[in-house]
């Protein structure tokens, strides 16, 4: 079909686009929680971590664990010695046992999973005894909770019943804190006895709350951030070990500390860490020459350790 003089065919992908942003979310821009004084006390800062992972299917082998490993790695690059890692099935006595005892232990320890709004997702009634603290509905949490779903259809026409079970996941400890650590996300992080913060279990949420939550955290100096310097050598372990031995004896005085992760029948990877950067990189050129190896990045290092 011609078009009349002058005007302009119209354009298809012009109209998908169109429609597209009609039917996108809208955008939010939530307020962030101003930061609390220390919780830990002036002065003092994070220095231990330990990890409570909950859930049936991290037990059962269904979902494979993310969140412990992206744990790990923020407390190595915040200078937090992670003490601990646990998993817990979904029961309430187990929850309760474990985060009693880790707040007790340590500086710094987070849940993961469970905070959702089916039967199973007891985490946050269990913390509330734990900590013997009734259970009470957050309302800010609630409002924007109400404000991210408002367009959705589905939810909408949500049965009271269902509409109570959404609710759950803004049911919390009374007396805990709730840390909203994003414009956009709805979902706080819940923070009891200035210690423990509760995280969903969904792995992209998890790392965006974690990261998020780094403003409100109490943490080391830049000075008491430990560097991590690896050496990768082609030779057997038990031919390095004897050198290993030695080395660490003559480096445990000043703090740094020596490993070593075979990769079957690839090689070695040496770890060296400590907090003197400078010392730490020389070190790591001296065992690259005793064992004949090669200095690797840290991002080459989980490259290669990943086989990519």
């Amino acid at each position: 079909m011609s078009t009349p003089s002058g005007a302009v065919p119209a354009d298809p992908s012009a109209k998908a686009s169109s429609t597209a942003e009609a039917t996108a979310a809208p955008e939010w821009n939530f307020p962030v929680s101003p930061v609390p004084e220390n919780p830990l006390g002036e002065g003092r800062w994070i220095k231990t971590a330990a990890a409570l992972v909950i859930g049936d299917e991290i037990l059962n082998g269904k979902t494979l664990d993310r969140n412990s490993n992206y744990f790990a790695r923020f407390c190595f690059e915040n200078g937090i010695e992670l003490k601990r890692i646990e998993v817990v099935a979904d029961e309430e006595d187990e929850i309760i046992e474990a985060s009693r005892r880790m707040v007790k232990m340590y500086d710094f320890v987070i849940t993961s999973g469970g905070i959702g709004p089916t039967h199973d997702d007891i985490t946050y009634q269990s913390l509330a005894k734990a900590f013997n603290q009734p259970l009470a509905h957050h309302a800010e949490t609630l409002s924007r909770m109400t404000e991210m779903v408002k367009h959705r259809a589905d939810i909408a026409n949500q049965t009271g019943e269902q509409r109570t079970a959404r609710e759950r996941m803004a049911l919390f400890p009374a007396n805990a804190e709730a840390l909203f650590i994003a414009s956009d996300v709805w979902v706080p992080v819940v923070r009891l006895e200035g210690k423990l913060c509760v995280f969903p279990g969904i792995p992209r949420l998890f790392q965006r709350m974690l990261d998020g939550l780094r403003p409100y955290l109490p943490l080391p100096p830049p000075g008491e951030r430990p560097f991590r310097q690896q050496v990768f050598t082609s030779l057997p372990e038990s031919s390095i070990a004897p050198y290993l031995t030695d080395l660490q004896a003559r480096t445990k005085a000043a703090g740094i500390r020596v490993g070593s992760y075979p990769l079957l029948q690839r090689g070695v990877y040496v770890s060296l860490i400590g907090r003197d950067e400078p010392a730490v990189r020389k070190l790591g050129e001296e065992v690259a020459a005793a064992l004949e190896g090669r200095v690797v990045s840290e991002e080459d290092a989980i490259r290669e350790k990943a086989g990519l």
